[in-house]
């Protein structure tokens, strides 16, 4: 698994090493695929906010 906000793996990872990737995902969408980590593309409306990877499909937050 990787993170959804900069993209480099949760596996293996000390606790804290992506606190502040948690916090930042509170206000912003996600930019990255949890999965296969390939860059997404985001949509942002006034209503929330849609990402699509290429290889898994769409998201909507």
């Amino acid at each position: 698994m990787y993170c959804d906000h900069c993209g480099e793996p949760c596996v293996n990872a000390p606790a804290d090493a992506h606190a502040r990737c948690r916090r930042m995902r509170e206000l912003e969408p996600p930019r990255y695929c949890a999965q296969c980590r390939r860059r997404m593309v985001v949509q942002v409306t006034p209503s929330g906010w849609t990402a699509r990877c290429v290889e898994h499909g769409v998201i909507n937050g």
